[in-house]
């Protein structure tokens, strides 16, 4: 407890030293670049008075210092008017200046800028000076947004790490909790082991004790499951006709009549690298589904198919079917239509399938009203 307090107090000294620093760095761009503003201003009131001089100049007068004063503004933008004409222009270029729709136009964005600068060389008669800003003012002044795109893009990096820390704490804790489970029920089976050899000792109906065992093998399966949650299973060679079998098998003796099951596969064992429980919850997970998709009510088929380089299991149902834009929604963790649950069915499933087997789900096709097939494929380079 103290350590996690510990840790929320040093994260929040960190972020608010980052913004500290972040709004110093800005303070500092928009004081330099008002810095520049007025320095550049400054130059332009040089120039002006330089150009007056220039103008009222007489034969004896000194005109080297005006004129070295244009020599030496090589960056800042000016167009000099006189009775709203331009009569003289500096760094601007020449397709700007020929073309007098282009020229209006600049003299505009001049004016926007920066306020003019008269110059009355006599009483009665100016001239007008509209200078832009320079394009080392125009990189300082964007500096600021730069800076905060990559404030922006540096605060996404870390809010995403973030989260896939604070996910991978969660998985690891949910992978604790499922172990934790899966030994709390390995306790209480053990005692009905008993019970059932008990059973079995007061010579109770065969097929009663016969089915409260296979009741228990679920259990242990479940138990299993969840004992692998969090750890890299053992993959083994299997036939994959043979354990999808079983599992159907199963299914279809727990559910309703009022579903109409079948299955279909090749006739010879397909082997592929497997582990037989986890198929189990991927077989489960997709007949489930499907299930309640019908509503407990319809025609579900499991169809094992292969071709040359795949093995296929398609598990097709007659229920409402699943719109487009939700083909791959379905398999986010979190996700489901039903009014109770969690949406960890599929989510679960794609991982068993492509993270464990290194295969691939997905729905191959679905109609609104008609039904859904679901296909989990295996590539064959995986056959041993």
């Amino acid at each position: 407890m103290q350590f996690s307090k510990r840790k929320n107090t040093t994260r929040w000294i960190i972020i608010l030293a980052s913004f500290l620093i972040i709004s110093l760095i800005l303070w500092n761009t928009y004081t330099f670049f008002q810095i520049f503003k007025n320095e550049e201003r400054l130059k332009m009131n040089l120039w002006a008075k330089a150009q007056k001089t220039l103008i009222t100049a007489g034969e004896n007068t000194d005109v080297e210092l005006p004129l070295q004063i244009f020599s030496n503004n090589t960056s800042i933008p000016i167009i000099l008017t006189e009775n709203n004409r331009i009569i003289n222009t500096v760094n601007i270029d020449d397709e700007i200046i020929k073309n007098k729709s282009k020229a209006s136009d600049f003299l505009s964005d001049l004016k926007n800028e920066n306020e003019p600068i008269v110059i009355e060389y006599v009483p009665g008669k100016f001239q007008k000076l509209y200078y832009g800003n320079s394009a080392l003012l125009n990189k300082l002044k964007y500096y600021p947004v730069a800076l905060l795109l990559i404030i922006f893009l540096f605060g996404a990096l870390v809010y995403n790490f973030y989260k896939s820390t604070r996910m991978a704490t969660q998985n690891k804790l949910w992978a604790g909790m499922a172990k934790e489970t899966a030994h709390q029920i390995g306790t209480p089976l053990s005692s009905l082991i008993g019970w059932v050899e008990i059973l079995k000792a007061d010579n109770v109906d065969k097929s009663t004790t016969s089915e409260i065992e296979r009741d228990i093998e679920r259990l242990q399966t479940i138990t299993d499951r969840f004992s692998k949650i969090g750890s890299e299973p053992i993959l083994e060679k299997k036939d994959i006709v043979e354990e999808t079998l079983q599992s159907y098998n199963y299914l279809q003796s727990r559910f309703s009549k009022q579903i109409e099951f079948s299955f279909e596969a090749p006739k010879t064992p397909i082997f592929i690298l497997l582990n037989p429980t986890l198929h189990s919850w991927t077989i489960e997970n997709l007949v489930k589904n499907a299930i309640d998709a019908m509503k407990g009510k319809g025609k579900l088929s499991l169809r094992i198919e292969q071709d040359h380089d795949f093995v296929k299991i398609n598990v097709s149902d007659s229920g409402n079917g699943i719109p487009k834009n939700q083909f791959k929604t379905i398999f986010e963790p979190g996700f489901t239509t039903k009014k109770r649950g969690w949406g960890l069915g599929l989510s679960l499933t794609k991982r068993i399938v492509e993270e464990y087997h290194k295969g691939n789900i997905k729905v191959l096709n679905s109609e609104i009203g008609k039904g859904t097939t679901m296909q989990v494929n295996y590539k064959k380079s995986n056959l041993v």
